[in-house]
């Protein structure tokens, strides 16, 4: 592979001019959609670089784009938001933008301090990955950078929101259970933490309403804190249920372990299943009946929205649903009906 390659070497292979190759590379208008795909890909294949650092400088741009992620979504051992993350990086190279993470402190959200990559203008957008308090959204909205967000959504309108269709997700699984006998369902998840949390909890109580399944107030058992902050021990009912539906893998993990500990065996003497397919599933013991979230389909998602903030904007945004697909593993017990 030739070093340095130009847009006069891709011009020559393709048999154009390089004026044509600059303006596809730039995405600008007079280079049909075709046209443009197809010199993006051989100047890829030819290991072509474009040199950001001038074209940033010449149109007063950074190409970058910041990733806000709260620091109590980042523990050691949860790689959750980190792989989602390395996904976003991935989606953001195909428009040539590099993205620049800012793990977000409690102080620095309490007190509402915008991340200095916002402050000192060094991206050109944010993407802010998993939900941040109310307030502290509110003030990031005013800045003048655009913003999208990933895996939650807000009360605010015309604001780009990416998330999994967690609501129906978690009726299926729901549906699942209720199919495989179970009849006594607990949902374990703290209710005001996330509107995905939320939105799970709604699906589960839809398919219990659908099958006229009673649930009591000892149903809903929380998993954190209303900071966000997991807990390792659940006020379990006296009555167990036979199916725990936690809104989470690690929610999951956490009280199986809790179970274990109190001599509860699963699958043999209650189910459990989870949500996001993410690292916790697989350190179950048994292997984890799950929802796997499509993150890389979010990613790009949320590269594609950010891009056409950053075009346009005044760009009309919305929410965009994205289907997870239910993973049958061996925590579920099937019950005799």
């Amino acid at each position: 592979m030739k070093a340095n390659v130009t847009m006069r070497d891709i011009a020559e292979r393709l048999g154009i001019s390089s004026v044509t190759v600059s303006k596809a590379l730039g995405d600008k208008e007079g280079v049909s959609e075709e046209l443009k795909e197809k010199i993006k890909q051989v100047a890829s294949e030819m290991g072509y670089r474009l040199n950001m650092a001038a074209k940033s400088m010449r149109v007063g741009l950074t190409y970058n784009i910041g990733v806000i992620v709260s620091e109590r979504f980042t523990q050691m051992t949860n790689s959750f938001y980190l792989r989602f993350y390395e996904q976003i990086s991935k989606a953001l190279e195909e428009y040539r933008y590099s993205a620049i993470l800012h793990l977000l402190t409690v102080e620095d959200e309490a007190s509402f301090a915008l991340p200095r990559i916002c402050q000192e203008r060094k991206v050109d957008g944010l993407i802010v990955l998993g939900q941040l308090g109310r307030e502290y959204i509110a003030a990031l909205a005013e800045s003048d950078a655009p913003l999208v967000f990933l895996d939650f959504y807000t009360e605010q309108s015309g604001m780009d929101c990416i998330v999994t269709d967690n609501f129906y997700g978690m009726y299926e699984m729901t549906n699942y259970l209720i199919k495989s006998g179970h009849r006594e369902l607990a949902f374990v998840g703290n209710l005001y933490a996330t509107s995905s949390i939320q939105d799970r909890f709604l699906g589960f109580y839809k398919s219990l309403l659908e099958h006229r399944l009673p649930l009591g107030p000892d149903r809903v058992i929380s998993d954190r804190s209303d900071d966000g902050r997991t807990m390792e021990t659940f006020a379990l009912p006296d009555a167990l249920p036979t199916a725990f539906v936690c809104n989470c893998d690690q929610t999951a993990f956490n009280l199986i372990s809790h179970l274990n500990k109190r001599g509860i065996r699963v699958p043999e003497d209650c189910s459990v299943v989870g949500f996001d397919n993410d690292l916790f599933s697989t350190l179950c013991d048994p292997p984890l009946t799950t929802v796997e979230v499509n993150m890389p389909e979010m990613a790009r998602a949320a590269a594609r929205s950010i891009i056409r903030r950053l075009k346009s904007k005044d760009a009309a945004g919305g929410r965009i649903l994205v289907s997870g697909k239910l993973l049958l593993r061996e925590s579920v017990r099937r019950l005799e009906r």
